[in-house]
């Protein structure tokens, strides 16, 4: 076994019901906060409506941006951080999916730093302790943001999208009550989904991946494969919904501590370049494609996947075991709702090479088990295009 650190800093605060413990967890780091928020739609006011009343009832001043978008950019960003400058904020709390988390942890190096939220990117200069303060509520089984030292913002004019990756965004609490999500549309459902098996999976083949993370990924994979298509025929399950809660939050704890492979670096470009393509989409679309090009690389892992999906595996040997991950992973996208081609979403088909290299700008596929070259990047963007 070798050796390993973990590292995990945020207060979890799991369970149904927990929300209304959020304006005793506020009041701890300050008493004027921004809520970070998508626009109240009617299936999110009464969520919106309820969090703003538990806070006002602990005598906390609040503001509200609630101009969140799917891929959120740098514009989104800067418009937050200036009302949280003007409001002069000292907590951010981010409600919702990974947008909303995302985009609040963004707005809280914004507000205390020069520049914008662009300027701090992972491979940029660092954000420092003036960050203010972020709890993350999440409403969402999928990102894993509220537990994450990421936040994925988008540069429209760059079709760039990127990440701040630091430790000092970790939400000092994050708020997980499965009952805010019972009002989570199917597709949603599915796609956030989706993206935790997609956390859960490609840390275990990631080289930063530890026996402790093996652990949390492969409990989490399991509910997800168990859990999700129930879910889906079943949306107000609270049961089902706290179980993907809680994979979602297991698979959250894994990317902070190992990380993501191709997958994740193809599905970033994807959405940078087509904001309309959600991230649960953006993984779909690649993943059969990835397991294929990928399989024969981390037999282990793959043979151990394909047995979670159909005990028909069991009898198998790893190699054979591991090829038969690709057609089940095919037939669980198709199960789920979730088998889609770039060619789906209107992806112009001269783009594919410009898809391909932006998909080697960041370091994810280099984390890959087998790593792409440009040519093989090309292939693996094409055999996504269409069926």
């Amino acid at each position: 076994m070798k050796n390993f650190n973990y590292y995990q800093p945020t207060e979890i605060v799991f369970g149904n019901g927990r929300i209304d413990e959020l304006g005793k967890i506020v009041s701890r780091f300050g008493k004027r906060c921004l809520l970070v928020s998508t626009p109240p739609v009617p299936a999110l006011k009464t969520i919106y409506d309820k969090v703003k009343s538990i806070l006002k009832n602990s005598n906390l001043e609040i503001e509200h941006f609630d101009q969140v978008q799917q891929n959120p950019t740098t514009e989104i960003v800067t418009a937050g951080a200036n009302l949280a400058k003007k409001f002069r904020a000292e907590v951010i709390i981010g409600l919702g999916g990974g947008s909303s988390m995302d985009t609040a942890k963004a707005i809280a190096v914004e507000t205390t730093h020069e520049g914008t939220s662009w300027d701090y990117l992972f491979y940029k200069k660092q954000p420092t302790d003036k960050t203010l303060p972020v709890i993350a509520i999440s409403t969402t089984s999928g990102t894993g943001s509220q537990v994450t030292q990421v936040a994925v913002i988008t540069n429209t004019k760059d079709r760039n999208k990127s990440a701040i990756y630091n430790s000092i965004i970790y939400p000092r609490v994050a708020i997980v009550d499965p009952e805010l999500m019972l009002s989570v549309p199917k597709h949603i459902t599915a796609s956030t989904g989706f993206d935790v098996f997609c956390h859960s999976f490609e840390s275990t083949i990631h080289p930063g991946t530890s026996a402790y993370v093996d652990t949390l990924a492969w409990k989490a994979i399991a509910l997800v494969v168990n859990t999700l298509p129930k879910l889906l025929k079943d949306l107000n399950n609270i049961e089902l919904r706290s179980t993907m809660a809680l994979a979602d939050t297991l698979a959250g704890l894994c990317i902070a501590n190992a990380g993501v492979t191709l997958p994740h670096g193809v599905g970033m470009a994807i959405s940078g370049l087509y904001p309309h393509i959600i991230h649960g989409e953006s993984l779909a679309i690649i993943y059969p494609a990835f397991t294929r090009f990928t399989y024969e690389k981390a037999i282990p892992q793959f043979a151990q996947l394909a047995r979670i999906f159909n005990t028909d595996n069991q009898n198998k040997s790893n190699k054979k075991a591991a090829a038969s991950a690709c057609t089940e992973m095919d037939k669980f996208l198709i199960k789920i709702g979730m088998w889609f081609r770039l060619k789906d979403f209107k992806m112009p088909g001269n783009e594919i090479s410009l898809l391909a290299k932006n998909s080697m700008i960041l370091p994810d596929y280099k984390n890959n088990p087998r790593i792409a070259t440009n040519r093989e990047m090309l292939q693996l963007i094409t055999e996504s295009y269409s069926l």
